[in-house]
């Protein structure tokens, strides 16, 4: 036997039976974390996109029914029994299998980053997607972006323990890579989606050259699915404007500024109206399903006779942009949305709060416009800009996370052309909400989760 031959024996002998499973267990090739980011990307692009599909279908289905007068009720009883139904199905199974599944996730997933907040995604996973369904599709003034980006986090834990992932730094990037891949699927928008994890999550996130390709990975994967099921388009169909005159420039950075009194108080109020909620129902399950469906009734009413107040509010924008509504009936219905807002996202159920922001600064943005242009007619003022500013603009304020605002507007409105009004309206914003003291939301929330927690010892997962 030559010497060449005993080494190629040699080499053998060393090779694990199990090849597959060593490959991924023992985490010594970073060509294993970027495969598991693929499958943690297309896992949680499919979840997020049957989650929306399955929202849609829910609201319709909730349409149809009161189109066909169940059962000869009134349409308003039927219209509040359906919604409320609906809302108690999130209702009870976040308070009965998973407390941590209520509100948006997103302080879920930052906590478990941390290593202070437990991922029991085979909980989280079922009642998130389940829950969310009944309460978005009761008309409820929640987000779908929320749900998503813990959906997508809780399968990229499940995928480290599915592949049996030991090394902490791997479970982490697949972690941080499921949740951009959630909150990519649910915007179509992949660049914000890295972003968010990048900026938003920044005092988690342990930044490595894996770990952020995991993130840009999962991320892809995720989009590529969204648009094969939904399409390519925009999820914003808004019209597409040119850049502004550089002399109403400045109107934008008093728009920001104003957004970023307004987003200190926007949290303040968040936070102030989950305190109240949960003096309200003690936490005790009875009364608090019975404020849920309460909640849940009335917003069915709600659908029936000013619909624009209901919902995430995403498929509102679209009309104000192109000009549908007057500065006072804009005004309204960013006062009305605030309290529909406060009342849905702190009554704990499950939903997130980024689309109902995204409709405000929408509301209040175009409002803006209207009013600039009648008080300086000899500036060239487009209002829709000024509308598609203010999205990004309170994005800025409340979360704190300016890029990402920026980018989020641009991909789920195609107004490139817009970059630089909305840099400045959101750096506006940012600066006014530091100077006044205001603190992240999420930020806020999870130091208000961590603060009030009421999860029992024998709920939390073994490790």
């Amino acid at each position: 036997m030559t010497n060449r031959e005993k080494i190629t024996r040699s080499l053998l002998a060393k090779v694990p039976k199990d090849a597959i499973n060593q490959f991924f267990s023992r985490d010594v090739s970073s060509i294993s974390i970027l495969l598991l980011s693929i499958v943690v990307g297309i896992l949680a692009g499919f979840v997020s996109t049957s989650f929306e599909l399955a929202v849609h279908f829910v609201s319709d289905t909730r349409t149809d029914w009161l189109k066909s007068s169940i059962g000869g009720l009134p349409l308003w009883l039927a219209a509040f029994l359906i919604s409320a139904g609906l809302a108690f199905i999130g209702y009870y199974l976040v308070h009965r299998f998973a407390p941590e599944a209520s509100g948006s996730g997103i302080p879920e997933i930052e906590g478990a980053m941390e290593g202070v907040r437990p991922v029991r995604w085979w909980r989280v996973l079922p009642v998130k997607f389940f829950g969310g369904m009944g309460t978005l599709g009761s008309g409820m003034v929640l987000g779908q972006e929320g749900p998503t980006v813990q959906m997508g986090g809780a399968i990229g834990r499940m995928i480290s323990d599915v592949f049996r992932v030991k090394n902490d730094d791997t479970r982490h990037s697949l972690l941080a890579a499921g949740s951009a891949a959630g909150l990519a699927a649910a915007f179509n928008a992949p660049l914000a989606a890295i972003m968010f994890v990048v900026e938003e999550m920044r005092p988690q996130f342990r930044y490595s050259l894996i770990s952020i390709k995991s993130v840009i990975i999962a991320s892809i994967s995720a989009t590529i699915v969204f648009r094969a099921l939904n399409g390519q388009y925009a999820v914003i169909q808004t019209p597409q404007y040119a850049s502004p005159e550089l002399s109403t420039l400045w109107l934008f950075l008093l728009l920001g500024v104003m957004f970023g009194i307004f987003g200190v108080l926007f949290n303040r109020l968040v936070t102030f109206s989950q305190d109240a909620f949960v003096k309200l129902h003690q936490n005790k399950r009875g009364r608090y399903l019975i404020t849920g469906s309460l909640i849940g009734g009335t917003f069915g009413l709600i659908l029936l006779y000013l619909p624009e107040v209901t919902g995430g509010g995403i498929d509102l924008i679209p009309t104000i942009t192109t000009g549908g509504f007057s500065v006072k009936l804009l005004l309204f219905l960013f006062a009305a949305r605030i309290i529909t807002t406060m009342m849905c996202f702190g009554s704990g159920a499950p939903g997130g709060i980024f689309a109902p922001m995204l409709a405000l600064g929408t509301l209040f943005g175009y409002a803006f416009g209207l009013i600039a242009q009648a008080a300086f007619p000899d500036l060239p003022i487009t209002p829709g800009m000024f509308a598609i500013a203010g999205m990004g603009a309170l994005f800025a304020a409340t979360v704190r996370a300016p890029i990402t605002g920026i980018l989020l507007v641009i991909e789920m409105t195609n107004n490139y052309y817009l970059i630089l009004p909305l840099i400045i309206t959101s750096l506006g914003a940012v600066i006014f909400a530091q100077l006044l003291g205001g603190q992240p939301i999420y930020s806020q929330l999870l130091n208000r989760t961590l603060k009030n927690n009421k999860l029992r010892q024998d709920d939390l997962p073994t490790e």
